[in-house]
């Protein structure tokens, strides 16, 4: 039982303890949002739930700020939640803080390339091992993710079991187990407060005598305050005198401070009661300085939560009524749950919530996040009961799917408590089966929900997988499980943060003692028992980061947890199926299973597939998914700033600062060290100024678009509600069978054209009801970015990067009046969105003039007038400005008028700016505006010229390629290759570029010129990647620069590695291949060890880290099947390929990134409205001559720095002594060389590495003898040096694609690899079946050509002609030659010479942004 020891005789007052407060001691330069603060926790708490590193390393580093947090604070702190920190040794304050701040936040930070952010992970993780027979899994990160589970919910003992095999298998470092006996010992102290227990005093001294204490594990403060804890609430008399003199004693001289310092285990009685017993703190406690207490601000959660908003529904509404948006015939849940999200905003018709106070503005957007999932499970029990009251069946409602969904989450939910119930039983079972070893595996996670949440978020997640799948052709198996894995995990992990959130909002800070004598608490410090360990390196840029992550569940985890509750749906979901009687035409229903597993084989791969019965696809076709809907609308309060990696934009809703995929660690890690450092401060603030940019739906748009859309006809780009398209005649039975099959392919394409038009359709029947419901309120879109930087915002369905018609909708919540700039810019905009933008600035403002008959007209009469606006390139937003310009126009005074149109300033192939102003490529800069001029230089024309040039010159040789395309080359047509080619687009994607413009432009053209398009496109994209070749050769050298150095880090070792390899330790991965390939050799072994990836950081100090891995696979067996999935892990070897390629366009996107967020700084701070869509800047149209001083000036600054110098000295330091292996051509002079030296010594890949790692380090060696030595060793390397080659580059075949123009067919583009996931089979599958022609080499004579066009691809196969294709590209690839491999110091090429353009030239062009 709990015991309580009286009062000491001796102890401090409450009020004088209550009045201690510790010193605070501060970076000299902290970041302006917030200091690194300590969390601080209570004993009433989760402690459990909160892992414990805060107060050690505040103690540890005395630059880190030692502020206290009150539970508040420090249990709505997303970073520190659900993971165990072992990063002991990062300092707070990282170097940056030396250089004084600069006055404004948008100048540019200093940035020391020399000493870059650098992470380092602890050693390798080891080998899996098998699961044990007490359930506890093999993998390190599984141990710990599953003693993190078994602490949320109280199951100590399974935590205990984990914990104990973790100890045994020895390769977690001391310091990183003590925290972890440390949580568990926090969890049976708040446990022994919840279920007190006799035994439980007992058992934690037992614990720590023989699973701390007697391992010789290294304790803490905090191990020796849960010991007392224990030994104050359970002894009393001279057994508590002993046990607290024995614990405090454990801490040597006044380290013994420290022990007072946990002021989260020991509260103000604890202190007075050791005071009397133990003399050294009694001494202790009579030197400490007091200062008075104080309360903590309550944080805006807090003020919210203490005010009671006001029911905003008994408010006055004004008249002012909207008619409905017409439903797609959807006949579904999709619909019905948006609008039953956006209910709330029908009972506040009229009422603005941007004039209530903000706490209770917040309080309402609150409420709007909250959690959707009971939400879905309402909505279905009421359809159910309502048709239950109609007297109707609901197996009989054919088309009442949400009525059904409520008899699947009550099946399923009683299966679930089933399951529940058989936790314990499988867990204490001594013999365990294979679904008792999974029970105790996923059991503690399950735990942390409930059937009835875990039944729901299950429907839900297999739903929205169907509908996005491939519908009667299944969803892949592992595709299914990872999207209803990630559901429940956010589910669970949602559920757990407001658990937390909920209580003691309004606690006070507790106040730790602080020493009169600053000496005193340093010797503290440096008297502990036992000290995390320390960097090796002193500076603050190098951060060590435990191998195993457990900030997300393992893949293991995931599997399991998704196919139990996959299984189980499948098992119980029914669908009630109703068909007509062919004779009685009664209507009969069968009860059949709503999903089925099955297998089928791709490309010699045997893959699961879950089939959806064929009536539960015809509903899901009738309706779009919508139940998670509310975490994706708007915001009607200013989103939150962000302040950490996952604390940040929605109120409620956890998001992150950086779009992280599943299973890739390392930019999540980066950006989290780069948080903690302060570097991230400008890119977060830079998020938080779009985020605050608040916009209004554009009512007289809405207006108009809401009548067009309701009379279902086809305007602009909305699509017909019922579209005629006629159907082509079947052909005769005994007509060729390849015409037949031509008939087919026509049908089904004319099938997926009214497919796609209804979908769309649906995407825009939701954005319309969004609009409507926000059509009177104020709202806000919180952003987040890409690894690369680009701010997105989070919000799904309506944003500002939406389509034509959701730009038109919108319009910023704040108006400015025009001014005289204001008015020509309007007019310059409304000429710009009608596509004449790239006339001179005057012209433009003319064609406005020009045109005001029209503008009126559209404005006035725009479904029946003269529909000028439908002319315009993109329409809504040209009615938009029509109905702006009017009204500015009819006003008294035009200039005074207050406008709340956006204007867009788009910058001219942004890359390509980039581009030249890093090459100082002057001829480059005049092409896309960089030189003043008096006119806009167009380059997508001015290609175009180039291409048609070309062209006209294959008309003399009589070209059939050329005559078809003759007079079809338009800007149109290029622009898009142009654009995405220095984005790295390959050949293939930029054939699939020009064949959708000639689609749209020439829907006829293979009947008229009697060549496939495709055909001609290939022959287009080629002429364009020729006349790019040519005219940018500035931006041609900076491009190779960078791949070849990305080229030369795929293929280095770093020195903590070669130094493992040096000691012999074993290359382990943690992951095992499935393949049943032969060994592989020690040179493989030491190949496979290449797992250096491209990082960099960009001007505003955000570290990037490309993520393109070969992940390693696995094999985990399930209910369902065994599995075979990719499991990504740090320690994968980098797709060198990918890298290589994808970094010229990602660092460039990098640099148009920081360009953004800077100007948003300073537009800002100027008082402006700002909004961007990449490199399209939007603003109010009298702020536009100082947003483009601003973007002028932001873009100056980046460039007026060395920036690829930069780059090349942080890559230097970054890869310090790392090795690389170089590729030489056989046949020069070092090779033969080097053969020779081979043959001589006979050495292995492996001895040479270390060979050449000795001779570096005695070359570096301060003692002249080593350094002789060094250089009197002769080696591949040395060998290279002294015959003065350059290093070579990479090979030619993986540079193909880098180059600007080059054509490469290297498959996916690097712009698909940076984007989402990569396609999986099923998609490559049916993609490679639409192509029914053969592809043709160009470069062969047009008889041939010919030919080929005119076989189909089954011809081609069968007549040999694609074998001999294949055989001719394989003999071009053998006359490339064979090379040899040396190891080399990995140092990168001389940096291209910079050109003789000077960037500060560009203040002056009018037309950089226009």
């Amino acid at each position: 039982m709990l015991m309580r020891p009286p009062l000491a005789r001796r102890s401090l007052s409450l009020p004088r303890l209550d009045s201690i407060r510790r010193a605070q001691l501060v970076a000299r330069h902290p970041p302006l949002h917030s200091l690194h603060t300590p969390s601080c926790r209570f004993l009433t708490t989760r402690v459990d739930l909160l892992p414990r590193t805060r107060r050690r390393r505040a103690l540890q580093d005395l630059h880190a700020s030692i502020c206290q947090r009150s539970l508040a604070t420090a249990i709505s702190d997303p970073i520190r939640q659900d993971d165990i920190r072992f990063d002991y040794a990062q300092s707070h304050v990282s170097s940056n803080y030396v250089y004084p701040l600069p006055n404004h936040l948008y100048d540019l930070r200093p940035f020391d390339p020399s000493a870059p952010l650098l992470v380092k992970t602890r050693g390798d993780p080891p080998p899996r091992a098998k699961m044990n027979q007490k359930g506890v899994p093999g993998g390190v990160d599984e141990m710990l993710s599953v003693f993190d589970a078994c602490l949320q919910v109280r199951k100590l003992d399974r935590a205990a079991l984990v914990l104990t095999r973790l100890s045994e298998t020895g390769v977690l470092p001391g310091p990183e187990l003590i925290a972890l006996h440390n949580r568990y010992l926090r969890a049976a102290i708040d446990r022994a407060f919840e279920q007190p227990d006799s035994a439980w005093a007992q058992s934690l001294h037992k614990w720590y005598e023989l699973h701390i204490r007697n391992k010789g594990i290294p304790q803490t403060s905090e191990t020796v305050a849960c010991m007392l804890k224990v030994s104050l609430l359970s002894a009393q008399g001279s057994r508590l005198e002993r046990l607290v003199t024995r614990y405090m004693d454990m801490m040597p001289g006044d380290a013994i401070y420290q022990v007072l310092s946990e002021v989260d285990i020991l509260n103000q009685q604890d202190f007075g009661i050791i005071a009397s017993i133990y003399q050294p703190a009694s001494d202790l406690l009579d030197e400490l300085e007091f200062s008075p207490q104080y309360d903590e601000p309550q944080s805006p959660d807090t003020e919210s939560s203490l005010k009671q908003p006001t029911d905003l529904s008994e408010a006055q509404p004004k008249s002012n009524y909207t008619p409905d948006v017409l439903a797609v015939p959807q006949k579904g849940l999709g619909l019905k749950s948006l609008r039953g999200v956006l209910s709330f905003f029908s009972k506040i018709d009229g009422q603005d919530i941007s004039e209530l106070p903000p706490a209770e503005r917040r309080e309402i957007q609150a409420r709007l996040e909250q959690d959707c999932v009971d939400a879905a499970i309402n909505r279905w029990r009421e359809e159910n009961q309502a048709l239950k009251k109609m007297g109707l069946n609901t197996s009989m409602s054919t088309n009442a799917l949400s009525s059904q969904l409520y008899d699947w989450q009550c099946a399923l939910e009683a299966r679930l408590e089933k399951e529940f119930a058989l936790f314990e039983e499988s867990e204490a079972r001594e013999r365990k089966n294979n679904e008792d070893f999974d029970r105790c595996v996923y059991a503690p996670f399950l735990r942390q929900s409930n059937p009835t949440r875990l039944a729901a978020v299950t429907i839900i997640s297999v739903l929205t997988a169907l509908s996005s799948g491939t519908g009667n052709g299944g969803v892949q198996l592992s595709h299914l499980l990872s999207q209803l894995s990630r559901g429940v995990e956010e589910d669970i992990r949602y559920l757990l943060r407001q658990s937390q959130l909920a209580p003691n909002r309004s606690k006070r800070r507790r106040q730790a003692p602080k020493p009169k004598n600053p000496e005193n608490q340093q010797a503290a410090t440096d008297s502990l028992t036992a000290q995390p360990p320390t960097n090796i390196e002193t500076k603050s840029n190098i951060v060590e980061t435990s191998a195993y992550e457990t900030k997300s569940w393992p893949s293991l985890i995931k599997t399991k947890v998704a196919a139990v509750l996959l299984a189980a749906l499948m098992d119980t979901a029914k669908v009630d199926v109703v068909r007509e009687h062919p004779e009685t035409k009664a209507l009969v229903s069968q009860r059949q299973p709503a999903l089925a597993h099955t297998s089928i084989y791709r490309k010699g791969r045997k893959v699961g597939l879950v089939m959806p019965n064929k009536f539960l696809v015809e509903l899901l076709k009738r309706e779009p998914p919508a139940d998670f809907l509310a975490r994706h609308l708007p915001m009607v309060a200013e989103p939150e700033p962000w302040t950490k990696f996952d604390k940040g934009g929605f109120i409620e809703y956890p998001a992150q600062l950086v779009r992280v995929k599943h299973g890739e660690k390392d930019q999540r890690i980066y950006t989290e060290a780069a948080v903690q450092r302060g570097d991230m401060e400008q890119v977060s603030k830079g998020l938080d100024v779009l985020g605050r940019t608040g916009w209004r739906i554009n009512r007289p748009v809405f207006d108009v678009m809401l009548e067009a859309w309701n009379g279902g006809e086809k305007i602009a780009n909305i699509p017909p509600l019922n579209p005629q398209i006629p159907l082509p005649v079947e052909p005769e039975a005994s007509d060729n069978p390849v015409q037949r099959r031509l008939w087919l392919k026509a049908v089904k394409a004319v099938e997926n054209e009214k497919s796609g038009l209804h979908s769309e359709r649906c995407f825009m029947n939701f954005q319309l009801e969004i609009a409507r419901a926000f059509r009177d309120q104020t709202f806000y879109f919180p952003h987040n970015m890409d690894f690369r930087g680009r701010a997105y915002p989070i919000p799904t369905y309506l944003n500002h990067m939406g389509a034509d018609h959701v730009r038109g909708l919108l319009r910023f919540a704040k108006g400015k009046e025009l001014g005289e700039n204001g008015l020509r810019w309007l007019k310059i905009h409304l000429a710009n969105v009608f596509g004449y933008d790239k006339a001179s600035l005057k012209e433009r403002e003319s064609f406005a003039t020009d045109h005001l008959d029209e503008i009126y007209d559209s404005a006035t009469n725009p479904l029946t007038g003269k529909q000028w606006w439908l002319k315009a390139e993109d329409a809504w937003q040209c009615l938009a400005t029509c109905f702006e310009l009017k009204a500015a126009l009819d006003s008294p005074e035009p200039t005074k008028y207050v406008s709340y149109l956006p204007v867009h300033q788009d910058g001219t192939c942004n890359g390509l700016q980039h581009y030249a102003a890093l090459g100082g490529d002057r001829w480059g800069a005049q092409q896309v505006n960089l030189e003043p001029g008096d006119r806009p230089a167009d380059v997508y024309s001015a290609v175009a010229e180039l291409v048609k040039k070309g062209i006209a010159e294959d008309l003399e040789t009589d070209n059939f390629l050329a005559k078809a395309v003759d007079g079809k080359i338009t800007r149109k047509v290029v622009k898009q290759t142009v654009m995405t080619n220095v984005y790295g687009v390959t050949f293939a994607g930029a054939k699939a570029q020009v064949l959708k413009q000639l689609d749209a432009a020439y829907p006829q053209i293979q009947e008229e010129t009697g060549v496939p398009a495709p055909v001609l496109a290939s022959y287009i994209a080629t002429k364009v990647f020729k006349a790019l070749s040519t005219m940018f050769r500035g931006a041609h050298d900076i491009q190779y620069w960078l791949g070849e150095c990305a080229g030369r880090v795929c293929r280095a070792l770093t020195p903590e590695q070669i130094d493992r390899i040096a000691t012999g330790e074993t290359i382990s991965t943690s992951t095992k291949r499935t393949s049943k390939k032969k060994p592989k050799s020690p040179a493989d072994e030491l190949l496979s060890q290449f797992r250096s990836t491209v990082v960099w950081t960009t001007p505003l100090r955000m570290p990037i880290v490309q993520p393109y891995r070969k992940s390693s696979t696995r094999v985990i067996n399930t209910s369902i099947q065994d599995l075979t999935l990719q499991v990504p892990e740090r320690s994968d070897p980098v797709n060198r390929r990918k890298q290589l390629q994808a970094f010229p366009p990602n660092f460039i996107h990098s640099l148009d990134a920081s360009h953004m967020l800077l100007s948003a700084l300073e537009c800002d701070e100027l008082g402006l409205s700002f909004a961007a869509v990449h490199d399209s800047f939007w603003t109010h149209a009298a702020d536009i001559d100082v947003m483009n001083r601003v973007l002028r000036d932001s873009f100056i600054r980046i460039h007026s720095e060395d920036v690829v110098g930069r780059l090349a000295s942080e890559f230097e330091a970054r890869y310090k002594g790392s090795l690389y292996l170089a590729k030489l051509e056989r046949g020069s002079a070092i090779e033969i060389r080097i053969s020779a030296l081979r043959k001589e010594k006979k050495q292995t890949l492996k001895a040479e590495l270390l060979e050449e790692r000795e001779r570096s380090r005695l070359l570096m060696s301060s003692d002249p003898e080593d350094v002789e030595k060094g250089r009197a060793m002769v080696t591949p390397a040395s060998i290279f040096e002294e015959m003065s080659a350059s290093q070579p580059m990479s090979s030619t075949e993986d540079m193909e694609a880098v180059g600007l123009g080059n054509i490469s067919n290297a498959g996916a583009s690097p712009e698909a690899m940076a984007g989402e996931d990569d396609d999986d089979d099923l998609t490559a599958s049916a993609s490679e079946s639409e192509n029914d022609y053969v592809d043709v080499d160009l470069g062969e004579d047009t008889e041939y050509i010919k030919t080929m066009i005119d076989m189909s691809r089954f011809e081609s196969d069968l007549t040999g002609e694609t074998k001999k294709a294949a055989q001719k590209s394989a003999a071009k690839a053998k006359t490339k030659g064979a090379d040899i491999s040396i190891w080399l110091p990995l140092t990168f090429p001389e940096v291209p010479k910079k050109g003789d353009f000077d960037v500060s030239r560009l203040r002056d062009s009018q037309y950089f942004f226009s």
